[in-house]
């Protein structure tokens, strides 16, 4: 049965407002629609959870520095609603611009350091967007817990952050990557790729995965990304915007896995920013 779509806030607050009454648990999936696996995964993991589940769908303009990024985002609203369909979601949050962003709108959620470096860099105001719309959609849906998939770490890391400094009382909880059977992360952009290029896209995890061997081997993270830069551009990506091996709490650059640490890429293919990390043991 297909969950009802509800476009106010003020519908939306009438029924969280009877859910808490009850003392039910609510679980929140924000998203931004072209719904795959991945995102589905995500809502089966806030159904196992919380008593209610809301999922969000809502493009924020504010994290795209891009224009044409935003005009071209998949926006499949109908096609995500049949997706969850089977999953028992009790509600679909989809407002529009001025329910998130009313006029005279002037307020900005902003967090230092751990948005300064990779997409930070990459993607300038994008982090300020995402908090920004989160911490909304946190309050608007009275949510105990939200589920963001570890594909997008950095964002991972900053809502976390965000929702603790902010003593905004929802949980985050990340959950793993879903992958394509060729090893490529699922992400909305890869609709965008044609067949030729998702062959080449996949790739890339396999080059991260022969670093991370390396490394376990006693290697040094620079000639190891060096080598696989080339590699990947060999393989028909184009624009690498980083390739990096960072502390997986605080974001630091590493050059050895001497604690626990993540892998982050960010390249392009067929002119679609495709994004990755894996986990990297300590050595």
């Amino acid at each position: 049965m297909t969950a009802p779509i509800l476009r106010s806030l003020a519908e939306l607050r009438d029924l969280t407002a009877t859910w808490k009454r009850a003392g039910e648990c609510i679980g929140v999936v924000p998203t931004m629609g072209a719904l795959h696996a991945g995102h589905l995964s995500l809502a089966q993991a806030a159904r196992t959870g919380c008593d209610r589940v809301i999922v969000t769908i809502f493009v924020n303009p504010k994290q795209f520095n891009n224009p044409e990024d935003l005009e071209n985002y998949p926006r499949t609203e109908h096609e995500d609603a049949e997706k969850l369909a089977p999953l028992g979601i009790d509600a679909i949050y989809v407002p529009g611009p001025n329910e998130v962003y009313p006029s005279g709108f002037a307020t900005n959620v902003s967090v230092s350091g751990l948005t300064d470096v990779m997409e930070g860099e990459f993607r300038p105001g994008h982090f300020d967007g995402v908090a920004t719309v989160v911490a909304k959609l946190f309050l608007q849906t009275s949510a105990d817990r939200a589920y963001f998939g570890q594909k997008d770490y950095q964002q991972l890391m900053l809502v976390t952050r965000m929702a603790r400094d902010l003593d905004i009382p929802t949980e985050v909880i990340g959950c793993p990557t879903v992958r394509e059977p060729s090893g490529l992360a699922m992400s909305s952009r890869n609709l965008r790729l044609s067949d030729e290029g998702l062959i080449k896209a996949a790739q890339l995890n396999p080059i991260m995965q022969d670093v991370v061997q390396a490394l376990a081997q006693g290697g040094s993270f620079a000639p190891l990304a060096k080598q696989a830069r080339d590699r990947l551009e060999q393989a028909g990506f184009t624009g690498i915007e980083y390739f990096d091996l960072r502390c997986a709490t605080s974001l630091e650059a590493l050059d050895t896995p001497t604690r626990p640490a993540r892998m982050l890429v960010a390249a392009w293919m067929e002119g679609v920013r495709l994004i990755d990390n894996i986990e990297v043991p300590k050595v």
